[in-house]
């Protein structure tokens, strides 16, 4: 028994030399103009390098939500002082994420595995597509009504249910829904969900470090240096059209997609010969 704890604890011992630090440092600046340039949280870089350098998956992500913290909250600052964000569309999409984050979390725990990694690769290409069809405004922002109130809430719901079902953050879905649905330029689009992914990644990192999964130092270090990458991406956000950041949006979720497919057919093949 003494064996296989030392075993356990091995397998999620992270690389801590200087190699290690500079993927950390690597992976934030990665992480911070990713983060600036599409308004998501970065969790599709953070996770998999964690989880090269040492740390089980569960560790990874919980590690990931303490580094999307600072970030965001970067994010949301830079676009704010240029007047790009919905304070009151990021407070109803949250106040729907979290309600539907539970609900994802338990289809999580009924789904199998491979359900939900064939469900992300469809949910990708849906996005991807929808990326490549519209283009949004530059200068258009949400028309605030009850109506929309109510739909922007409920995209929220959308939004966690994926989130907890998938694992994913929420920025892939819900920075093309604001443009698309809603209206809101993609600079708008994106600071608003950087905001609404705030509040969600502190609850969630509160409820990581009672259960001892988060690794303080390997958050802190990329969460720090993507919050200072941050402005640069949200500059460069700004710097190119909308048309250019939809078409390198659509690389970013191709890559992913394509990650995807891959550990979704090795999933599949060790389901075949098992």
């Amino acid at each position: 028994m003494a064996e296989a704890g030392v075993e356990m604890e091995e397998e999620n011992k992270l690389d801590e030399s200087p190699r290690g630090i500079a993927v950390l440092v690597v992976v934030g600046v990665l992480v911070g103009v990713l983060s600036g340039l599409f308004g998501i949280g970065g969790g599709t870089i953070i996770v998999p390098a964690l989880v090269w350098l040492g740390l089980t998956q569960r560790h990874a992500a919980a590690t990931s939500m303490l580094a999307i913290i600072p970030t965001s909250v970067s994010g949301v600052v830079a676009y704010a002082l240029n007047g790009n964000v919905d304070w009151l569309a990021a407070l109803l999409l949250f106040c729907g994420m979290f309600f539907g984050g539970q609900i994802g979390s338990w289809l999580l725990s009924k789904l199998p595995e491979l359900v939900l990694r064939w469900a992300f690769v469809a949910f990708l290409v849906f996005v991807i597509v929808n990326q490549l069809i519209f283009t949004p405004s530059r200068d258009a922002s949400i028309d605030m009504t009850p109506l929309t109130g109510v739909c922007l809430a409920l995209l929220g719901v959308v939004i966690g249910v994926l989130a907890g079902l998938l694992g994913i953050g929420g920025g892939a879905l819900a920075v093309p829904s604001l443009s698309i649905i809603f209206g809101a330029s993609d600079l708008i689009a994106r600071g608003t969900s950087l905001l609404a992914m705030f509040p969600n990644s502190i609850t969630t990192t509160v409820a990581n470090v009672k259960r001892r999964m988060v690794h303080f130092k390997a958050g802190l270090i990329i969460g720090v240096v993507a919050a200072c990458i941050t402005p640069f991406g949200t500059w460069i956000a700004g710097a190119i059209s909308p048309v250019a950041g939809q078409y390198l949006f659509a690389a970013y979720l191709t890559f992913l997609l394509i990650r995807s497919v891959y550990v979704a057919l090795k999933i599949t093949k060790r389901r075949q010969t098992a």
